[in-house]
């Protein structure tokens, strides 16, 4: 057995990031940008209003009350063209561009307009008050998203501020998942009486979308080599294979036997780690293969810790060692043995802020309905002491994707 960190290092170390194609920018929402991207305008182009009001010149309004000649205005989407000389303003709306000649903006709520004299009654209006200059924002050619950022909705946002179009994002990962087994049917298929009910292609097929890649359904294979090497070859072009069940040394755990014989080569089997035990990493030919147990919560606690990163290496987004964080523990817990724990917990937040996990007291990996229920694993390394409630611990959240606000 290997340790955890070994293998999902080994596992990221043997994926590369896809290569990038180009989308519509109302298509990249949660897409990893494959390179930077540079402004295509400076923001504000040109010197703008912050207020609805009047452009005139500081000089002008220096001493109140000052009545001034009204020449024009400037609506939003418009502009007022001409020159704002001494003893003049123009009736501006925000947004607007600041006319020549005006270098502040007097707000209406300090001003009575008659006819076309406009009275300043209240109100400091120095240089530059008001007025958004050319580029605040952003200047052309500033890179303002960079190479490997997973892309919010800000961002989406951003880049249509930025007049981009169209946006170079890495490919998304094409993973087919194969389920194995007798002993599994499809959910609303007869289920015979030594059968039960398969979760793992759905649960599988819907982790790999929240985290950014592209799922493909193989069906589910039985206890037998030539109809698994059938439905193996159905792998073919995939980035990455992903099986369930069968990762074991039984009679019917057939994964590394017969997969072997069309060109699997292993690199690891069997981590130290409590629930997940039998997981393999191996190559058929050029598609990386990640062998997850059959049984439904060893997958997702498999998926969580092996499947994220690895999505991320082949999306080109950096590794999220942030995923961990630290929690005061709920309950205590016995001392560990020689694999590392992940306890399902439920996580809470006291009143002073503090995030408390409460590990759940039967920790049977054939429940997966607490699977669903927890809000976090708690991690325990190998032969931790026992743990008191109060203690310091650390949680991998079961939450967030790659898409975010």
């Amino acid at each position: 057995m290997i340790a955890v960190e070994e293998a999902v290092e080994r596992i990221v170390g043997a994926l590369a990031p896809l290569p990038a194609e180009q989308v519509a920018l109302a298509e990249a929402l949660g897409r990893v940008l494959a390179a930077d991207v540079l402004a295509r305008r400076s923001q504000p182009p040109v010197d703008v209003s912050a207020m609805d009001g009047y452009a005139v010149r500081a000089a002008d309004v220096a001493t109140l009350p000052a009545e001034l000649r009204l020449v024009g205005y400037a609506p939003a989407g418009g502009s007022y063209d001409g020159l704002v000389g001494a003893g003049e303003a123009a009736r501006i709306f925000t947004g607007a561009p600041v006319p020549e000649g005006a270098d502040t903006i007097v707000i209406q709520e300090n001003t009575k307009a008659d006819g076309d004299r406009v009275r300043v009654v209240d109100g400091k209006a120095p240089v530059g008050r008001f007025i958004r200059k050319a580029g605040l924002d952003f200047r052309t050619g500033d890179p303002l998203l960079r190479a490997g950022r997973v892309l919010t909705a800000r961002d989406v946002g951003l880049a249509a501020a930025m007049n981009v179009p169209w946006l170079r994002v890495h490919r998304r990962p094409r993973i087919a998942i194969l389920a194995t087994g007798d002993e599994i049917v499809m959910p609303g298929e007869p289920i015979g009486r030594n059968q039960i009910v398969s979760s793992n292609a759905l649960a599988l097929a819907a982790f790999i979308t929240a985290a950014g890649g592209v799922a493909l359904d193989l069906g589910i294979a039985p206890d037998d080599a030539a109809a698994l090497k059938a439905m193996a070859a159905g792998a073919h072009g995939v980035d990455m294979l992903l099986t369930s069940g069968g990762a074991s040394v039984g009679d019917h755990d057939l994964i590394q036997r017969v997969l072997g014989e069309v060109g699997l080569e292993v690199d690891f089997w069997k981590i130290a780690m409590r629930p997940g035990k039998p997981l393999i990493f191996g190559r058929i030919g050029e598609t990386p293969l990640l062998g997850l147990p059959g049984n439904p919560v060893s997958a997702q606690v498999c998926a969580t810790i092996f499947l994220w990163p690895a999505i991320r290496r082949l999306l080109g987004t950096a590794a999220d060692e942030s995923r961990i964080v630290t929690a005061r523990l709920g309950r205590d817990l016995a001392a560990n043995d020689e694999r590392e724990d992940y306890l399902r917990a439920a996580l809470a937040r006291e009143r002073d802020g503090t995030l408390v996990a409460t590990p759940f007291a039967v920790q049977d990996s054939s429940m997966f309905a607490t699977m669903a229920r927890a809000d976090g694993l708690v991690i325990r390394k190998p032969f931790a002491p026992p743990a008191m409630a109060g203690e310091a611990v650390a949680v991998l959240p079961l939450t967030g994707s790659v898409v975010s606000i």
